[in-house]
């Protein structure tokens, strides 16, 4: 028999602190803030933790003072290989490993019919990264991990219980009003971070306008424990005879929780498909009468698609579901938002530095807004295939699910859900920054034969781009053009051509490539140079002349600066 429902997860509380603009004395004396991040989510969290490292100060405001939603569910619980790299170099990488369910075996069923497997482990997609493919853990705790994290660096300033009430901005400036418990005050800042979700008040301030198409699907969350555990595998239905022959998600979370989610007819009550004797009898259905369970969070959900036109309006720019909202097939909400911040933060912390042009953060628009349209489109695909509407849209299913019982060819066309990946952002005009495919955190070592991994290695250069050679030559010019430049490091690859060099060349300059990885994936040979971005992604490989127009073209003010103290 089930135990009875529990009042959700307890969550953290933060205490409200009185800010600074409220004492009289620090009213002739307003500060401006380099960067203001609203919303402490998946995105605003990540974003504040990454500018921070990189040594921006940041102010975190939030209008709650806890992580996740007080008393919900596990919302987001799928972390894609490219998030767990990201908090890897964040620093909360192994709290998340410690305490969440790596999988890579996922199995999809048609009634009790395995109708397609896949291990991603095995997969070229996956199998380079230190990281695993996915980690299952509830929401709350990703941003609980965060927030310590950013309480750990000098300089956070998080403000919870604070709530942005208006906003404006000039070619200098952003603006903000703040209510908060104590009152209401100003704040400057030069550049504004909106990671406040989907009913964003800085998105409405401005008036954009995002074109909600609405999904008809209507879907119940069970967050369960069992007194006895079903096997630890990632389970997908697309037909449940449990559940009237609709979709069911069946994984494991951290604290020995299974979420599931059930697909209900569409024109489902959402108070009546909650109800807790409600969803004891569906799990009776599943699995079987006598079934022990503890239900500790139940409830309905939606969905809506959205992305806005403008991912960066003047000095303000939009994260995570501020910019864009997807259905949550294949785990593409959560993972998208905090790609948004590891898209943008190395961006903006080098402009900060006075190491690149402004006008790279043109490209935040260019790449994250590719990805969304992208993400929507995907996941649109899987609504269509799990909730076909048309005559034709049912044909095709059907066929898929006969021919996935009997020919592997038609196995992958079952579409409960694309994973998230990261997105390759295309050339443009056959160069530039949007060359870039993903770079998986591979194993390499350092010069002194220490393993580690690349993230470790980008993370020591602070956030610059890295240059990669093969050669000796390469590397001595690109060194002699680029080294004095502080948004760009100089790297020699294979520790073979060094063997010659002092110990200090061969300390400050090598990279060991320990599995060949990079250097396939660059297509790098003697005379080429390959980009690597902080957020590791490929900026493209170039010969020597390629490289300087590539720099000249997206960044010609540190280009001038270093023409001349390079020579």
């Amino acid at each position: 028999m089930p135990s009875a429902i529990q009042s959700g997860y307890e969550l953290p509380t933060y205490a409200f602190m009185k800010p600074r603009e409220l004492d009289a004395a620090a009213l002739t004396d307003q500060k401006k803030y380099p960067v203001i991040v609203v919303g402490a989510g998946l995105a605003g969290l990540t974003a504040a933790c990454d500018l921070a490292i990189k040594g921006v100060e940041v102010l975190l405001i939030d209008d709650d003072d806890t992580v996740g939603v007080r008393g919900a569910a596990s919302r987001g619980i799928c972390y894609a290989q490219k998030s767990l790299e990201i908090f890897e170099r964040l620093g909360t990488f192994s709290r998340i490993a410690e305490k969440g369910i790596q999988w890579s075996i996922g199995k999809t069923l048609a009634g009790d019919e395995v109708v397609y497997s896949f291990d991603l482990s095995q997969q070229n997609s996956h199998n380079a990264s230190t990281q695993p493919p996915f980690i299952n853990l509830q929401q709350f705790y990703i941003e609980w991990y965060l927030v310590d994290r950013l309480l750990q660096l000098p300089n956070v300033e998080i403000r919870w219980k604070s709530t942005i009430v208006d906003v404006s901005q000039n070619d200098d400036q952003v603006d903000i009003e703040i209510n908060c418990p104590d009152g209401r005050y100003s704040l400057r800042t030069d550049w504004l971070i909106d990671a406040t979700g989907i009913r964003s008040p800085i998105r409405d301030r401005f008036g954009l306008k995002t074109n909600p198409a609405l999904g008809e699907d209507r879907w119940c969350i069970s967050d369960v424990r069992f007194k006895h555990q079903p096997p630890i595998e990632r389970w997908t239905w697309v037909e449940a005879p449990f559940n009237e022959n609709r979709a069911v998600w069946q994984h494991l979370m951290g604290d020995d929780v299974w979420r599931l989610d059930y697909q209900m007819a569409p024109e489902a009550d959402p108070e009546v498909i909650s109800r807790p004797e409600v969803v004891a009898d569906r799990l009776r259905a599943q699995f079987g009468p006598d079934v022990d369970f503890e239900l500790v969070w139940v409830g309905p959900y939606g969905y809506r698609s959205h992305v806005l036109e403008q991912l960066k309006l003047g000095r303000v720019f939009f994260l995570g579901d501020s910019a864009h909202v997807m259905s949550p097939f294949g785990a593409r909400g959560g993972n998208s938002a905090i790609q948004d911040a590891d898209n943008l933060s190395w961006k903006l912390a080098l402009v900060i530095a006075g190491a690149l042009d402004s006008s790279v953060l043109d490209s935040y628009h260019t790449e994250r807004h590719l990805a969304a349209e992208q993400n929507v489109s995907i996941t649109n695909r899987t609504m269509r295939f799990l909730t076909p509407q048309t005559p034709m849209q049912k044909v095709f299913r059907r066929a898929v699910l006969d021919l996935a019982r009997t020919f592997e060819f038609a196995q992958p066309l079952i579409n409960t859900g694309r994973l998230s990946t990261p997105t390759e952002y295309v050339a443009q005009d056959g160069y530039g920054l949007h060359w870039g495919i993903n770079i998986a955190n591979c194993l390499m070592h350092e010069a002194s034969g220490e393993v580690t991994n690349l993230v470790q290695l980008v993370h020591k250069e602070q956030g610059k781009l890295i240059f990669l050679c093969v050669d000796q030559a390469s590397f001595e010019a690109v060194q002699k053009r680029w080294s004095g430049h502080s948004a760009f490091a100089i790297k020699l690859l294979d520790p073979q051509v060094l063997r010659v060099a002092s110990d200090d060349v061969v300390s400050l300059h090598q990279w060991s490539d320990s599995t060949g990885y990079l250097r396939k994936r660059f297509s790098l040979e003697p005379g080429s140079v390959g980009v690597l971005r902080p957020d590791l992604h490929s900026a493209g490989t170039y010969n020597l002349v390629e490289l300087d127009v590539y720099i000249a073209t997206f960044w010609p003010q540190p280009l001038q600066n270093t023409s001349t103290r390079a020579h």
